[in-house]
């Protein structure tokens, strides 16, 4: 069978997505890249049961970051990379969530949310801490190491 120089470029170009594609899906595969998505059920089972207890106790086993966002929100589109890259960066250290406060608006009052993007930082065995408004890579990094993980 004769190659055609078209035939050439279509199966270059099938070689080249194929290689593309693989090398994408493998890092996913391994790491989480996605922050995970909390509604007041979760919330309440892996981060603080407020019906039982007024009294703030972090329920998970590693520090946390909660992105309280929501869809139409513009800086909240740009900080979700940014986080989903950050889960990848720190994947079993920390957990990263993410709760849309038009679906949980019960979650965003108990947090007296007034404006997204709103970041809670929480560390083990300490207060949350929250970050309003969007926030670069380095700085979110910087609270990561100083106040999560304290390295």
């Amino acid at each position: 069978m004769k190659h055609t120089p078209m035939k050439n470029i279509i199966e270059l170009l099938g070689l080249t997505f194929l290689a593309f594609a693989v090398g994408k899906a493998q890092p996913a595969a391994h790491f989480p890249t996605t922050p995970v998505v909390l509604t007041k059920t979760d919330f309440l089972v892996k981060i603080a049961d407020y019906e039982s207890t007024r009294e703030w106790k972090y329920l998970g086993d590693k520090p946390a970051i909660i992105d309280f966002y929501a869809d139409w929100c513009g800086p909240c589109r740009q900080v979700a990379p940014i986080l989903a890259e950050l889960a990848a960066e720190y994947a079993g250290q920390l957990y990263i969530y993410k709760i849309d406060t038009d679906r949980e608006q019960e979650l965003a009052a108990l947090f007296n949310i007034q404006s997204i993007p709103y970041l809670l930082f929480i560390p083990m065995g300490e207060r949350p801490q929250a970050l309003k408004g969007a926030a670069p890579k380095p700085y979110l990094k910087k609270i990561i190491d100083d106040l999560l993980l304290k390295q």
